[in-house]
């Protein structure tokens, strides 16, 4: 069975929707046909890589709300993470361009260091509160990861895996994809936002049963539930029509 997962590091709810598919792998009797991928997405592609505000000031300006409402989203973003294992530290978070992120992200997807890569670009943005578009900060973070440094460094001097990053999401447009996470199984099935595990516990067992039958993308997303996703505009809970 094949995953492919539309991502952006700096989306809440792309970490929460991750683990709540890993907690629903974990539990899945065919783990071992599964294969993840991750794909590139970029929630603002203008966003400055310094862009001098924390993540309340900017989320207060995008959404055209009060600095204090903005902190409440953000600790109630927290709290969901939290259910998930997950530690987000929006008080010192590092708003920024992710196009370097994914480009280096792509590069380790080819070493075979994609998933690991993925993980850390996302714990060091919303836990570690690094910035990821910063090319000392990704090198590093690629070392860790069990990558070559000297590669790292080269591939952000020039514009290599653009090509890649922007065909991703070429692709999740033709796809009609409008936030992210969007998850992609078999070419076949789509499921939009960060939904419960068990929601994700259903589509593997419906997608394995029907692995053999021809691909023709079909949405999965429960009838009259709640999707957590983020879009250009910023994140939110929204209800499902039936």
């Amino acid at each position: 069975m094949k995953i492919e997962v539309w991502s952006d590091f700096v989306c809440p709810f792309c970490y929460i929707g991750k683990r709540r598919l890993e907690s629903a792998l974990e539990q899945f009797e065919h783990l071992e046909d599964v294969e993840v991928g991750y794909k590139s997405y970029e929630l603002d592609p203008e966003a400055e890589v310094n862009p001098g505000q924390n993540i309340h000031e900017y989320l207060s300006a995008k959404k055209g709300m009060s600095f204090e409402q903005a902190k409440n989203m953000n600790e109630s973003l927290g709290e969901q993470a939290a259910e998930v294992g997950l530690r987000y530290n929006f008080d010192t978070m590092q708003h920024t361009n992710t196009f370097d992120a994914h480009r280096v992200a792509k590069y380790a997807d080819e070493k075979g260091k994609g998933k690991e890569m993925t993980e850390r670009l996302l714990k060091a943005y919303f836990t570690d509160s690094e910035l990821i578009s910063d090319h000392a900060t990704l090198i590093k973070l690629a070392g860790e990861v069990g990558l070559n440094e000297d590669d790292v460094t080269a591939i952000l001097k020039v514009d290599d895996y653009a090509i890649h990053v922007r065909a991703d999401e070429e692709q999740a447009r033709q796809l009609g994809v409008q936030g992210v996470p969007f998850f992609v199984f078999n070419d076949k099935y789509a499921v939009s936002g960060a939904q419960p595990q068990e929601v994700f516990s259903e589509v593997l067992e419906k997608v394995w049963a029907e692995e053999k039958e021809e691909p023709v993308l079909e949405s999965l997303n429960p009838k009259k539930s709640k999707t957590t996703y983020c879009t250009d505009e910023g994140c939110e809970t929204v209800e499902d029509d039936e």
